[in-house]
């Protein structure tokens, strides 16, 4: 029974004993009916996506954000806008306490995190997991206590709670589509695809995604390397896959594609069509190597989907009625519709995320907001 059913069966003021506290406090979501809150910001996954309602309370809230990886820029630049968007007046007034903690790659930690936070009487988690699987006891847990997690980015293969993500699968089709496009009639030749961390469900669906297209298109060699979505490990394993298999006719790049770009031109591969992710250094690649042929199509899975995620969480704790999994539209740019300062900022560091902006849901965190913040867990 929710709170509500209470309040019917014995009157709000009887709520003050014990014991209905601490019954109201074990009911979690209900499904309801949509449609939802704010559609055109939480847009619902599908037309048969269900959705959540969790009893109203007052704010403001505690709120933590628990990363599990950190060991790339993707990673370091969500953490810093989670908390540039803490930040900002609006959100800064529904908030008591506002936490970030990054646990690593070790599912037990990151579990523990939660479940500490749980304990700790917060209102709301929200997470990218270590694991899609593993977190049944922590959402019962978290049910139980009445306390909102959300997921996102990684997401969990559940229906259990709210969920806010790109769709991961159809980022992997678009990179297929795109160089099935660019390589024309050639049906056959050798592919890289640089994948990322591995045992994560983004990787894991895009990796899908792709395959679902491209295999079916031709007679490709398609050559699998783990980038981990970092530069550095991305530009290694790149400039190890070409001592070894020395061409390539394309390649697609979850993260880290600046870091292969610049394995192909240091190893002077020819300038073959690519599709990557929206770090600032990639466009810039592609302005600057345009003029002599290099083509790319760089897809973006903001960092900024964090702010989307708390902002999700939030409406929940306000009773709205929101859908099990929140739709992010995914943002891109061709090579050729790149725009210094528009769609990528030449001033910027290399891996510096150009998607930081959602107006549908008036978010907008600008660049020298997350660059003032650190990775550090507080």
């Amino acid at each position: 029974m929710t709170l509500s059913h209470y309040k019917k069966m014995f009157g709000a003021a009887s709520l003050v004993g014990g014991l209905l506290l601490s019954t109201a406090a074990f009911s979690g979501p209900e499904f309801v009916s949509g449609p939802g809150h704010d559609p055109v910001c939480f847009t619902p996954w599908s037309d048969d996506i269900k959705f959540m309602q969790w009893e109203p309370r007052e704010g403001p809230h505690k709120v933590a954000v628990v990363n599990g990886f950190v060991g790339n820029t993707w990673r370091i630049q969500m953490i810093q806008t989670a908390k540039a968007f803490a930040e900002q007046p609006e959100i800064a007034a529904q908030l008591e306490d506002f936490k970030v903690v990054s646990t690593g790659t070790d599912v037990a930690a990151q579990l523990g995190a939660i479940e500490d936070f749980i304990n700790q009487g917060y209102d709301a988690i929200v997470t990218i997991a270590v694991s899609p699987e593993g977190f049944d006891r922590v959402i019962r847990l978290a049910d139980r206590n009445d306390v909102v997690v959300v997921p996102f980015d990684n997401v969990l293969d559940t229906d259990k709670v709210m969920q806010v993500n790109q769709d991961q699968l159809e980022m992997g089709r678009m990179y297929a589509r795109w160089l099935m496009e660019q390589l024309g009639d050639q049906k056959s030749g050798k592919i890289l695809e640089v994948r990322g961390l591995q045992g994560n469900s983004v990787d894991r669906d895009r990796h899908i995604g792709f395959r679902e297209l491209m295999e079916p298109s031709g007679d490709w060699d398609i050559v699998e390397v783990v980038g981990n979505w970092d530069d550095g490990t991305a530009q290694k394993v790149t400039a190890d896959a070409i001592a070894v298999h020395k061409e390539f006719d394309a390649v697609v790049v979850q993260g880290g594609t600046t870091g292969a770009v610049r394995a192909m031109l240091d190893a002077g591969h020819p300038l073959v069509p690519i599709a990557g992710e929206s770090e600032n250094g990639f466009r810039k690649l592609l302005a600057e190597y345009g003029p002599q042929g290099l083509k790319g199509k760089s897809i973006g899975q903001s960092p900024g989907m964090v702010s989307i995620a708390m902002k999700a969480a939030l409406a929940a704790l306000d009773g709205k009625v929101m859908p099990q999994l929140v739709s992010v539209p995914i943002p891109f740019a061709d090579y050729d519709e790149l725009e210094a300062g528009k769609n990528y900022w030449p001033d910027l560091t290399d891996n510096f995320f150009t998607v930081n902006e959602f107006p549908p849901c008036g978010v907008n965190i600008t660049a020298r907001e997350i660059m003032a913040k650190t990775a550090d867990n507080d």
